[in-house]
């Protein structure tokens, strides 16, 4: 029986490789060649069209990396041809292996309509369904010769990632460019022995229903006849169809499946390139979907569709006519499908904003769901997020990559920080790049978690990461699994569908409480601190320019820079995409993020600096502006936030409460009235003390602030992992160069130097009268190839959990590792704080820049400590050969005696400073709020421009809170609206706030 069947599967697989999908196309003549190179960038199509083109010969070589070459094809279609389908067949050197990811193209009529894309995977285009014989035929390609980098395992440093350190040399050779007869009993023929060969390798060994297709396929090859495949395939098909006309068990497994092509953003390519893929893409989309009656096709991000309307304005009418029809489906909500760790909160609120008033503004219609299928772990307080902004379910497919846990669920309840649930749904497939191959169909039916309490999976169907999306392939299998024995059902469907069909049928869904931690790529936190350093000035920039814009406008009538904030948002929120943001992209990507990031930090500056000097007026007052409590004042700015009322205290920089400086024990002694810090003679703190309690927070022979280098070299993923075995092998940096200390206007200052390896840095040790943060200023030169910084602080606190700020609060995280779950945790995700506490006494660690620390706990008899180690940097060679490589500056501050709201607090205050401006008169916060743990997050002008003044509150202590927001301004009321501003059919009204535990809320104070 086994002997019998691999004859048969073998015999198939050979017949189907190397007879029936050539017989495909049966004549061939080839096309007359014209080709022009670009020496620069690419250019518009019409430039393209009126190219002086010369002579090309198939075989020949084309593309530099990253270059542009226009092709010019003609021929005619002969007269025996009449009444045949014709297509053009191109190859220009394509690995089938490689979709998305090396040269492709997009084709062009002579009047310059966008016809469809040319890839490894979809290397025809329809010339006509039916030829008359003699017809003159023309088109145009513009093609892009982008470099293969990510080639198979291992992934070698390569420095073809940038323009200006690329290979002058042709990449790629033109096979051919043909046109050809179509014939398409073949192409079904095709598609019928595809399916059903792999329909059998998923079936019992000995079934009956394996049995009877294995015969039919024997049956139907007996009847072709190899050398008449063209006219013998009709009869092979007729022995397939009792088989394939089966219809499926009443039990089957149902899949959705949604034409999907993933599109990242920038990655392996800039920014400018995946404006064409994006092109390209949407140009064979929107023909396969004029060809295909049942056949859906879905796109997230809005920025993908704004590139398209600015660029490809004849591509987005097809677009916007398919929308129209209910056939290109937006998805997602969000401007880019961003990561959801790293970004503010205010980020992720103008994620949602931003992507859904374009997609309203532009088609019309609003997205249900959030659809971020390839980001890498997802914040705990992404649910109320995805829930106060109007989104009714969330897809992810990420999750199913983790190294060490199988996650539990496919069809579930993902409830946040705040007790928000959403409807969630990963496919079982584990992919979001679904060819509907039988093996996929199967996973999905064995692997779905809820298959006791419902039937019903998902799956995003087509080529993806570099485009290509969905072929005619997988839409013939489509049709042949839509109702097939032994199958799962297939059916195109809208995701907003497939979830209201899941969600009646699963009706007391699993629930799983805290972020989705993926069990991998925790380099992300950490690669390319330069783009994640400038991302969090950009963020604070934009958001204090708001503040004092609206501050302007509403006490001065002065302009609101709409325009200008939504350009400069737009630019943030496409660098939070789960490729730039995370620091896995090539050089030539991180290159132009800190080019671009640099500007908006800038240009925010710069209106936030307008706006203060209007508010300020002419005059020698020195007025402090703080952006942590909305105003300016005359008098010295206080230490933490305002509306954190505990722990809130003035700082007093008198000569009389000066900072002390003393030798001690070869170092430094530091001291204010709250806190003592001894540096030794290495530059380390020995000691940490609270002088109000007297508790010390550095254990006796452990000092902290030792910098750590690992060797870091992860199994497979460079810039995204890090692998647990960095551990094992470290080198301690606790010699000094030299370690000097002043005191200069009060503050008390030691500067330590050090070289290590290949790299040096200069830390500045600074303490401030009335200050319980030690700020440590490190300029880095790190010049370092597989090397981890981290910066070690062991600490004298028995802490079970830490708490670690996400957005709109923070999530706690156990120190021990009991269980498999915790122990992969060994690299997590913090924002501006991380604070280690016992009962009675805390310590924190605020900073400016950095993301990713990592916690252990360590006993000396009966002393427990907590170590906390932050990542500074990596050097990962793949795909940025040098990451980071040249000048970094991070700052970090020592909290001693903190708590949630000091951490909170000074980690505000470090990321929002107050400036200084010379002006005549004090300025009152626009609004404040009086309560306990009750932060302002931002201020604002609605986005309807209606001038009404937008105020963002959350409790940050995790616990509930009562409070009021008092507008110091003419109103006519105060209610409350969604996330995104939209209208609530029963807001809560005027300024008395019960927030429960991290709750957010979204005033609009109407002028």
């Amino acid at each position: 029986m086994h002997e019998e069947t691999s004859l048969t599967v073998g015999r198939v697989n050979r017949v189907l490789v190397e007879r029936v999908r050539p017989a495909i196309h049966s004549a061939r003549i080839p096309f007359e060649i014209a080709a022009r190179a670009l020496p620069g960038e690419p250019i518009a199509p019409a430039e393209g069209l009126a190219l002086d083109f010369e002579p090309f010969t198939a075989g020949s070589l084309w593309g530099p990396a990253w270059g542009t070459t226009w092709f010019r094809l003609r021929g005619e279609i002969p007269a025996a041809w009449a009444g045949r389908r014709v297509e053009a067949l191109i190859d220009l050197g394509f690995d089938v292996n490689m979709t998305g990811f090396q040269c492709e193209g997009l084709v062009y009529r002579p009047d310059g309509t966008p016809v469809k894309s040319i890839n490894p995977r979809n290397q025809w285009l329809t010339v006509t369904e039916q030829a008359a014989g003699g017809e003159a035929v023309e088109y145009y390609l513009e093609g892009a010769s982008n470099p293969v980098l990510l080639d198979y395992h291992p992934f070698l440093p390569t420095q073809e990632g940038d323009i200006l350190t690329s290979s002058p040399e042709p990449l790629y050779r033109v096979r051919h460019m043909d046109l050809a007869v179509f014939e398409p009993e073949v192409f079904e023929l095709s598609l019928d022995l595809d399916v059903l060969l792999e329909l059998q390798a998923e079936l019992p060994e000995t079934s009956p229903r394996r049995m009877r297709i294995l015969q039919a396929l024997d049956d139907a090859l007996d009847v072709l006849d190899l050398q008449r495949i063209p006219e013998t395939a009709s009869a092979a098909r007729a022995r397939l169809a009792d088989v394939l006309s089966s219809p499926a068990e009443a039990s089957a497994h149902r899949i959705a499946a949604i034409g999907h092509a993933h599109i990242d953003s920038a990655w392996l390519w800039p920014v400018r390139e995946t404006i064409r893929k994006v092109a390209r893409t949407t140009s064979s989309m929107t023909t396969l979907i004029e060809e295909q009656p049942e056949f859906l096709y879905g796109m997230s991000s809005a920025q993908q569709y704004a590139w398209i309307k600015e660029h490809r304005p004849e591509v987005y009418e097809r677009i916007k006519d398919a929308v129209a029809a209910g056939r290109f489906l937006p998805l997602g909500g969000m401007w880019v499908e961003s990561d959801t760790v790293m970004p503010t909160g205010e980020s992720l609120v103008r994620q949602f904003s931003y992507g859904q008033r374009f997609f309203e503004r532009e088609f019309g219609v609003r997205c249900k769901g959030v659809w971020l299928p390839d980001s890498f772990g997802y914040s705990p307080a992404l649910p109320q997020l995805m829930r106060r902004a109007g989104f009714e379910w969330f897809f992810t497919q990420k999750i199913s990559w983790n190294q060490r846990n199988v996650f539990p669920h496919h069809t579930f309840l993902w409830e946040g920080i705040d007790g928000s649930r959403m409807f969630t749904h990963f496919p079982p497939m584990d992919t979001y790049n679904s060819q509907l191959a039988g093996s996929e169909v199967a996973k999905a039916s064995r692997q779905f978690k809820e298959n006791r309490v419902a039937t019903m999976s998902l799956a995003p169907v087509g080529w993806g990461d570099g485009g290509g999306g969905t072929t005619r392939e997988m839409t013939g299998r489509a049709a042949r699994l839509a109702d097939l024995e032994g199958s799962a059902k297939v059916e195109w469907k809208h995701p907003d569908a497939f979830f209201a069909d899941a969600r009646a049928e699963l009706t007391d869904p699993a629930v799983w409480v805290g972020e989705l931690y993926l069990e991998l790529h925790r380099g992300t936190l950490t690669s390319q601190h330069g783009t994640k350093a400038l991302h969090r000035r950009a963020e604070h920039a934009l958001i204090e320019a708001e503040l004092w814009a609206t501050t302007a406008c509403v006490r001065l009538g002065t302009g609101y820079p709409y325009e200008e904030l939504d350009r400069l948002w737009q630019l943030v929120l496409l660098h939070e995409f789960h490729d730039i943001l995370p620091g896995t992209s090539i050089a030539w990507v991180h290159r132009e993020a800190v080019e671009v990031l640099g500007k908006v930090v800038a240009d925010a500056r710069q209106l936030a600096s307008d706006a203060r000097h209007v508010l300020a007026g002419d005059g020698d007052l020195e007025l402090v502006f703080s952006p942590t409590d909305g105003g300016a004042s005359a008098r010295t700015p206080v230490v933490a936030s305002p509306v954190i009322e505990r722990g809130a205290e003035r700082r007093d920089d008198s000569a009389d409460n000066a900072v002390t400086l003393t030798e001690e024990s070869g170092g430094f002694r530091l001291e204010n009235e709250l806190v003592s810090i001894l540096v030794d003679g290495s530059g380390l703190i020995v000691s940490a003390a609270d002088r109000t309690t007297g508790r010390e927070a550095i254990p006796a022979g452990n000092p902290a602030n030792l910098f750590q280098l690992h060797q870091d070299f992860p199994n497979m993923w460079d810039a995204w992992d890090i692998d647990r075995y960095y551990r094992n092998r470290v080198e301690d940096l606790r010699e000094a160069e030299s370690v000097t200390a002043s005191v200069e206007d009060g503050v008390a200052t030691v500067v330590v130097r050090r070289a290590f390896s290949a790299s040096s840095l200069v830390q500045t040790i600074t303490l401030e009268p009335g200050a319980r943060t030690v700020l440590l200023r490190t300029e880095i030169d790190w010049n370092e190839a597989e090397k981890l910084l981290k910066l070690a602080f062991p600490l004298d606190i028995f802490a079970r959990e830490t708490l670690a700020e996400t957005q709109f609060g923070y999530q706690r995280r156990v120190t021990h590792v009991n269980t498999s779950w915790e122990a992969a945790k060994f690299e997590t995700s913090m924002h501006r704080f991380v604070l280690v506490e016992e009962d009675g006494f805390g310590v924190a660690l605020v900073n400016d820049s950095i993301y990713g620390y990592d916690t252990s706990r360590d006993a000396d008899g009966d002393e427990v400590t907590t170590t906390v180690r932050l990542s500074l940097l990596r050097a990962p060679r793949f795909p940025d050969p040098e990451t980071d490589h040249g000048r970094h500056e991070i700052t970090v501050g020592l909290v001693v005696g903190a708590d949630a709201a000091i951490a909170t607090a000074e980690g505000r205050r470090l990321n929002a400073p107050a400036t200084v401006v010379r002006g005549a008169a004090e300025v009152a916060p626009l609004v404040r709020v009086e309560g306990e743990g009750i932060v302002v997050s931002a201020v604002k002008l609605a986005d309807d421009r209606s001038g009404d003044v937008i105020v963002r509150v959350y409790e940050a202590l995790g616990r509930r809170a009562t409070g009021t927001l008092i507008a110091d301004f003419a109103h006519s009321g105060i209610r409350e609206v969604s996330l995104i501003e939209d209208e609530l059919e029963n807001p809560r009204q005027g300024g008395e706030l019960s927030l429960r535990p991290f709750e957010v809320r979204t005033l609009r104070i109407a002028r």
